[in-house]
């Protein structure tokens, strides 16, 4: 089974591809897609996020899409502009048959390192060992993108 896993953000869209084999799980594809606010407007910023989403669905073929949920912000313009990511990646999971499974951040701490509670560098540090990575992904939307694809595949087992 493949899992794209996607940290969703107007700037960056962190992703990971993991495939469980043998009850094992291993990273495919890591990566982000990035886009400027400097050089385009919001919708064509928001075109290239689905164009990438859907290239990324149609060449690894996915079983599943997992994202993270949108939480509580202050900022209700960040707030807004995840928002309407959000909406571009469902579409391009919806108009390629993949299903979706959305997580807090809370449970994907509590799937990845046992507490709903951990911070950033210990999030980064498991999903490097749990994935035997050479190092640390970078940026943190990367990671996250990671957590979420194998949170997903903690809670399918």
């Amino acid at each position: 089974m493949i899992v794209l896993g996607i940290d969703p953000g107007l700037a960056t869209v962190g992703y990971g591809i993991l495939e469980v084999k043998d009850g094992r799980s291993r990273a495919v594809c890591y990566d982000c897609i990035r886009t400027s606010g400097r050089e385009k407007e919001t919708p064509e910023r928001l075109e290239e996020i689905y164009n990438g989403v859907s290239d990324l669905i149609r060449h690894y073929q996915p079983a599943w899409l997992a994202m993270e949920k949108l939480f509580f912000s202050r900022n209700v313009t960040s707030a807004m502009n995840v928002s309407e990511v959000r909406g571009v990646i469902l579409l391009a999971a919806r108009q390629n048959g993949i299903p979706v499974a959305e997580y807090t951040p809370n449970q994907v701490k509590q799937a990845i390192t046992g507490s709903g509670r951990a911070d950033k560098k210990q999030m980064q540090e498991m999903i490097r060992r749990l994935l035997d990575l050479p190092a640390i992904p970078k940026p943190d939307d990367v990671a996250d993108g990671l957590s979420i694809a194998l949170c997903h595949i903690h809670v399918m087992r």
